[in-house]
């Protein structure tokens, strides 16, 4: 179960950063809205791998949207261009 709080609880900051463990976040709401969160960054390979993951859903949203705007090209033009390539 996440744990949500609202930034308000900020002002005894060491009380929220007790709740805060290795992927385990804090949520942090304004006006009842989440709004940030506080991660536990000691397991550094942990930390940099869900970095990466946001890394790779921002990008795949950006085609996504390209898609959308310029139109999709085929599976089989996907296939020519990198048989072409010669990996």
């Amino acid at each position: 179960m996440p744990n949500i709080i609202p930034i308000s609880d900020l002002n005894n900051y060491a009380n929220v950063l007790q709740n805060v463990a290795v992927g385990s976040p804090v949520y942090l709401t304004k006006d009842g809205r989440g709004k940030y969160a506080i991660v536990d960054i000691s397991e550094h390979e942990e930390y940099e791998k869900t970095k990466a993951a946001l890394r790779l859903m921002c990008e795949l949203e950006k085609g996504r949207k390209s898609a959308e705007e310029s139109g999709y090209i085929t599976a089989e033009d996907v296939r020519a261009h990198f048989k072409d390539k010669k990996l």
